[in-house]
């Protein structure tokens, strides 16, 4: 009689512990989606990822001249411009950043922060806040006199909104404001310094970009930055740059074609000289190893 019984409880029983694990995985479920980048730049253009806490990154970018000058350089690559950066999670929501690049003699602190996370069944995309100030180290006294050190600062603020659409693609659109202390003198047709200056210090860009997984280890990556209040007298084009990931473990190698050799952000966003369609293009890659 008693395994009877038994046997008639088991139905219940199967049912009682499978609304228990349902209720359990209901739980315990991570609504938040994995981060829309593998590595903490698209290319140029700062991503959404940030570094876990306690994480130190290394990363060490070059950017080579542009290869239109052709054997004369070995095609860029006898003009190299480094950039030796080193990148620490305070928090899993806090990421700091100390770099030091021969752009200008570039020395440039930066700050990420997430504000709010993209959810699966909520809040469609990932705000990520981003500043940085930057210390042109390349201006000299000989040359500006008057110089003091507030004079070699620029500053820039972007807020990152990505959104991961499915496993292989991601974009990401980056309203940006920079400002420059100092802002290069433009020349007329004929040569002469135009007085006053007609760029202004303050200045406002649109950045945009993605990544498309190519398979389990590649994406194609993309980033471009359109500005907005450029003087019609300047030679500064809109940076774009092309490239390809590679994950290797704790690395990712990103190589890739650009126009600009600056990888500070307001370098990039606001002095970019290359044209793309005069073959001014250089190639460039960042080695992001963490530790």
């Amino acid at each position: 009689m008693k395994i009877i019984v038994l046997i008639l409880l088991i139905p219940f029983c199967v049912l009682a512990q499978n609304d228990l694990l349902s209720e359990i995985d209901t739980i315990k479920a991570d609504t938040k989606v994995e981060s829309a980048f593998k590595s903490l730049k698209i290319v140029n253009l700062e991503s959404t990822k940030l570094a876990g806490k306690g994480d130190f990154y290394l990363v060490i970018a070059h950017r080579f001249d542009y290869v239109n000058k052709g054997f004369d350089d070995f095609f860029g690559i006898d003009n190299a411009n480094t950039q030796i950066k080193f990148v620490y999670g305070i928090k899993n929501w806090l990421t700091v950043q100390i770099a030091r690049s021969g752009f200008e003699e570039t020395i440039d602190l930066g700050v990420k922060y997430s504000l709010i996370s993209q959810d699966r069944e909520g809040f469609p995309f990932t705000i990520v806040g981003f500043n940085s100030i930057a210390v042109n180290a390349e201006m000299k006294k000989v040359i500006y006199p008057k110089l003091v050190f507030k004079n070699r600062l620029s500053y820039v603020t972007q807020l990152l909104i990505s959104r991961k659409f499915s496993d292989k693609l991601s974009l990401e659109i980056a309203p940006s404001y920079f400002h420059e202390n100092t802002v290069k003198d433009l020349l007329d047709k004929n040569n002469n310094i135009i007085s006053p200056n007609p760029q202004s210090n303050n200045q406002f860009a649109i950045g945009v970009g993605g990544r498309y997984k190519l398979a389990k280890r590649w994406s194609v990556n993309m980033d471009y930055g359109a500005h907005l209040n450029r003087a019609k007298q300047s030679i500064y084009k809109n940076p774009l740059s092309v490239g390809v990931d590679l994950e290797t473990g704790g690395h990712v190698f990103q190589m890739h074609f650009t126009n600009s050799r600056a990888m500070h952000e307001a370098g990039y966003l606001g002095k970019t000289t290359g044209d793309w369609g005069k073959g001014e293009i250089a190639f460039g890659f960042n080695l992001v190893r963490v530790f």
